[in-house]
Formats: structure tokens, C-alpha cells, sequence
């Protein structure tokens, strides 16, 4: 058995030579302007990169910050995926329930999570409580959205069948829709996690939040250390990067019937 092709080898050669391309670019323009302020050195960076447990402008380190961040992204992420996903197959598989419920869902799925935070302080304080009420906000829509479409693409054939074999509607739902609305769902959580990422970091730049990876980007960047705000940024995308190719992985292994008849 092929683990991995030799495509997938010249793909990944591919976007490894774009990498380092930009980071040709980004040294090369760093050398040019000579002005750590404005743009820093590789070198800058990676120095705080290779001392991740090293205390990071007399407060806590990389590690501690981006362990921070995580705890808040899975405990949003969690909770919308645990709302969301019963609503929305139970929205997909209702026409009445979708009647009465589409028009609010389309009317607050275009609001930007980081737009509640004044809700979120004077419901919850400052602090982790507010953070992770932004994630929810964030996560909750795409996992929402892409578990409806989920329910509705399922091939009516597949539920006729239940129907000939006097199947329940819940039976129908629980062996039939759920299983067939799966891959679809997945991908919404894959979105979902991207935008949690997106709203930890935004909602910790704001006032009140004293550890994560956003407030330590926002501190660094009121003391104008940019390698620190540099180092904050790859290691956002390489956990981002990181997430992605689980769920890509997950769907290749456990998806890899959709679309077949």
C-alpha cells in the first residue's frame, strides 16, 4: 500500500518552493529597508521561534500563549458545533422549520463575530467567557449553513427506501440522513474551525484579555516588537495549516464514498 503518491510529493514540493519564495522575498525586502520597526529579519523571528517556553516581552511564552488560544478555539468551536449541528438538521429536514427560521438565520449570519463584543462584555465581563461567546458567534453559521445543505442534498432515494421499509421519521434521520448529510457537515466544521482561529485572535486584541496569541500580537505591537507580532503570525498559520490537513485527512478516509452511486 501507497502511502503517499508521487504526486502528492511533487504537490507538496510545489507549495514549498512558493513558501520559500515569499520568505526570499520578505528577507530580501527586510535587508533593504534596514528597519526593524517596519519590517524584520527572518532572523528576528525564528530567534523567538526557537524559544518557545522563553518568557516573550517580560510575559508569558509563546507556548503559554498559544495553548491559551487553543483552550478558547476548541471550547467555542465545541459548543457551536454542539448547537449547531442538531439545529440544523433539524432545520434541514423540516419545511416548516426552515419557513420560520431562514430569514433570521440570513439575517444574522452576515454579522461579524468580533461585532458582538459589546454584547459579550456587558453579558459575560471581560475575560474568557466574552472570548469564547465571539468563537461561538463565529463557528456557529458555516457548521449551521453547511449541516442544512447537508440534510437537503441527501438523494431522495435513499429515504424512499426507508420509507418502503417503514422506517420512522427519527429512524429516517438517524440510519439515512445523518450518515448521508455527513460529508457536507464536515466540511462546515472545517470552515468553522478556520473563522474560531480568526475570531480567538481578534476577540483577544481587544481590552481585558491578558494571555493568547492576540493579545500578545496587539502588546507587541504598542511596544513596536514586529518579530514577536511575526512569530505570533506563523505560528497562527501553522496551526491553522495544522487543523486543515486533519480535516482534509478525516474526509479523505471516512468521505471518500461521496459522490459515488
Amino acid at each position: 500500500m501507497v502511502l503517499i503518491s508521487k504526486q502528492d510529493i511533487l504537490n507538496y514540493g510545489k507549495g514549498l518552493a512558493v513558501i520559500v519564495l515569499i520568505l526570499l522575498i520578505w528577507e530580501v525586502a527586510a535587508l533593504v529597508i534596514q528597519n526593524n520597526y517596519i519590517l524584520p529579519t527572518l532572523g528576528a523571528i525564528f530567534t523567538v521561534l526557537l524559544h518557545p517556553f522563553a518568557p516573550v516581552l517580560g510575559g508569558e511564552s509563546l507556548i503559554a500563549n498559544m495553548l491559551q488560544s487553543l483552550k478558547e478555539v476548541l471550547l467555542g468551536f465545541f459548543c457551536a458545533a454542539v448547537l449547531a449541528i442538531p439545529i440544523g438538521l433539524w432545520i434541514g429536514w423540516s419545511t416548516e422549520a426552515r419557513a420560520y427560521f431562514n430569514p433570521v438565520i440570513q439575517i444574522l449570519r452576515p454579522v461579524p463575530p468580533i461585532a458582538w463584543m459589546p454584547f459579550a462584555i456587558a453579558w459575560f465581563g471581560i475575560g474568557i467567557n466574552s472570548v469564547v461567546f465571539i468563537i461561538i458567534m463565529g463557528a456557529f453559521f458555516p457548521i449551521l449553513i453547511n449541516t442544512v445543505d447537508g440534510v437537503q442534498g441527501v438523494r431522495r432515494r435513499w429515504t424512499e427506501v426507508a420509507m418502503m421499509l417503514h422506517a420512522t421519521p427519527f429512524e429516517q434521520v438517524r440510519t439515512v440522513v445523518v450518515p448521508g448529510a455527513l460529508p457536507v457537515i464536515w466540511t462546515g466544521l472545517r470552515v468553522s474551525f478556520g473563522v474560531a482561529w480568526m475570531c480567538v485572535v481578534a476577540a483577544e486584541m481587544l481590552p481585558g484579555t491578558s494571555a493568547g496569541l492576540g493579545f500578545l500580537i496587539m502588546y507587541a505591537y504598542n511596544l513596536g516588537q514586529l518579530q514577536v507580532i511575526g512569530a505570533g503570525m506563523i505560528i497562527i498559520g501553522l496551526i491553522g495549516l495544522c487543523a486543515d490537513t486533519v480535516f482534509r485527512a478525516g474526509r479523505s478516509r471516512f468521505f471518500s464514498w461521496q459522490g459515488r452511486e
